[in-house]
């Protein structure tokens, strides 16, 4: 383990370049599933990532739709506004966010997973803190809904490391250039 640890967005988009229908949710996700192939080369991610950021709506929605946290395995981060205490397997986070993912960049470790929402992604993008991005593409047209990217106030030059097909998935890994 080294520490140049990267900050990694790993998600599924719509067709159309949204993360969750109008509501914030996924369902939409669980039906395209039988599309795809296997995990979709989320087993394969997932065991070079040791630590999860994510929002405070996308963890909230998380929690409905399972019985326990599904990462325990990992140090996870809820990034949130409001006065919440931690929870068995979860951080909740309420201090300067760049300062903070940059010190956890700088710890020994394994790289560092964006797991979303739109705000938080939005946060992260425009505090340039992004190294990689991994977004499968599921082709669904949802019309409208919450977009990956909600925001224009930053730019991002991007390298494509490389393409991969599961089923009828899409995915699409790019490095930041920096």
């Amino acid at each position: 383990m080294d520490s140049n640890r990267k900050v990694i967005l790993f998600i599924a988009t719509s067709l159309d370049g949204f993360i969750a229908d109008p509501d914030g949710g996924i369902e939409w996700l669980q039906k395209a599933e039988s599309v795809g192939n296997g995990d979709n080369g989320f087993g394969r991610f997932y065991d070079t990532v040791d630590t999860l950021f994510m929002g405070r709506k996308t963890y909230d929605h998380l929690m409905t739709l399972v019985d326990e946290f599904p990462h325990q395995d990992k140090e996870a981060y809820v990034f949130t506004r409001s006065d919440r205490s931690t929870e068995e397997h979860v951080n909740f986070v309420d201090q300067d966010m760049p300062t903070f993912v940059q010190n956890l960049k700088q710890q020994e470790g394994k790289n560092l997973w964006l797991v979303g929402g739109a705000d938080l992604t939005d946060e992260f993008m425009q505090n340039q803190l992004i190294d990689e991005m991994i977004i499968t593409i599921i082709p669904v047209v949802l019309g409208k809904g919450i977009p990956l990217f909600k925001s224009t106030d930053f730019s991002y030059d991007l390298e494509l490391h490389y393409t991969e097909r599961f089923g009828d998935f899409m995915q699409l890994h790019y490095k930041v250039k920096k």
